[in-house]
């Protein structure tokens, strides 16, 4: 085809594609997918089933309490740990058996796992000598790292003389030297104090978003987790509760595990009496959920931000203020309501212990969830509705 012909042909595609409102099926391979992976110990399962896909250039983070599992899907990722059933593959390939150093990934420890007897220069050059780069590719490329993690000025110190924040630059900057096409990183700002945490976490994400690498962090921080995710996926008990966006675990959490995890929350027993309507504390409240089925019991989720303290003649419900402590940005108030729930709630100005005050909220604040619901049995249940719906159609 002629070159002007091509260009006429890709043209009247677009348009078609356009007009039509047709959308491009993105088929592209994960760079990791793990299958039905399980992981036991004599009759101890660590991991249950787990699916998942990560694709490239993303930032996803393992979130869950202590022993939950996330440290131990990243040491199977990296090749530490082998799988008791299912399988793990690398851009399509299974890699169960596949040795570390033949895995183009590196991890990013807590404990920075530097070399003390050497200058940050000859720990950030030690994967590129191993790999025989040559004298003068090898400085290129550690100045290329230090430059990116803003340590070019501390080639020559030794790793004795650096801070906390500095030792993690240079771990990291010594893991990407390799050019891995996937950074793993196990807490690797659980050492720092709040301040420089948080300016780690910056310059993590800025990192990530100039390489356009794939980064799969282990955190048991929610805020952390919220701050640098493109994705999270929210274990506890080897299990994956929930994966999703930032902002859908945290406006949409599917099960109490979730919503308790995640931020502070209110977690109230309901009963779902139609689409829209639910009920708690004694009466109905109009609201933004749908899909349960009639007079279902369900739990309710109202976050403490999403909650204002007013008069009595405006409040959906009374309370009366337990306990109060100032959080600088706001004050955290303990309240108490008329059938002993207790609600916490985020408020810019001061109240009075013991005062009686109106509480509300807005119908979209109001989050419903089934009890202790799975994802899978979440996605089961919105498939059967569909499925109704077809059959009455």
């Amino acid at each position: 085809m002629q070159p002007v012909k091509l260009c006429a042909f890709l043209v009247t595609i677009d348009l078609l594609i356009k007009s039509e409102g047709w959308e491009l099926t993105n088929i592209s391979t994960p760079i990791i997918e793990f299958k039905n992976v399980g992981l036991s110990y004599g009759d101890d399962e660590v991991l249950k089933n787990i699916d998942l896909e990560l694709e490239a250039g993303k930032f996803y983070t393992l979130l869950g309490p202590s022993g939950s599992g996330k440290t131990t899907i990243l040491n199977l990722i990296s090749g530490q740990l082998t799988v008791t059933h299912g399988d793990i593959l690398f851009e399509g390939n299974i890699i169960n058996d596949v040795p570390v150093e033949k895995r183009h990934m590196n991890t990013v420890f807590q404990d920075y796992g530097l070399f003390p007897n050497m200058t940050v220069f000859e720990n950030v050059a030690f994967g590129p000598s191993i790999k025989g780069m040559s004298k003068k590719d090898i400085k290129t490329k550690v100045t290329e790292m230090l430059t990116l993690v803003k340590l070019n000025q501390y080639a020559d110190r030794e790793i004795t003389e650096l801070s906390g924040g500095q030792r993690q630059r240079v771990a990291i900057a010594r893991a990407l030297a390799n050019d891995p096409e996937v950074l793993l990183l196990d807490e690797p700002l659980s050492a720092l104090d709040y301040k420089l945490r948080k300016e780690m976490q910056y310059e993590l994400r800025e990192i990530q978003q100039r390489l356009g690498i794939t980064f799969v962090f282990v955190t048991h921080d929610q805020e952390e987790a919220l701050a640098m995710s493109d994705w999270i996926f929210v274990m506890n008990d080897g299990v994956i509760q929930q994966n999703g966006s930032p902002e859908d675990i945290y406006d949409e959490p599917i099960n109490h595990f979730v919503a308790d995890f995640i931020g502070e929350s209110n977690i109230l027993d309901g009963i779902m009496k139609t689409d829209y309507l639910v009920h708690f504390t004694g009466k109905d409240f109009e609201n933004v959920d749908a899909g349960m089925r009639p007079n279902e019991r369900v739990e309710i989720v109202l976050r403490p931000e999403d909650l204002d303290l007013t008069t009595i003649e405006n409040g959906k419900l009374i309370v009366t203020i337990a306990d109060q402590s100032f959080r600088g940005d706001y004050y955290e108030i303990t309240a108490i309501d008329d059938d002993g729930n207790e609600w916490q709630v985020q408020a810019t100005n001061k109240s009075k212990i013991d005062a009686r005050v109106g509480l509300t909220f807005d119908p979209e604040d109001i989050h419903i969830m089934r009890f202790n619901e799975s994802e899978n049995d979440f996605d089961a249940r919105l498939e059967s509705y569909e499925g109704e719906e077809d059959a009455e159609k």
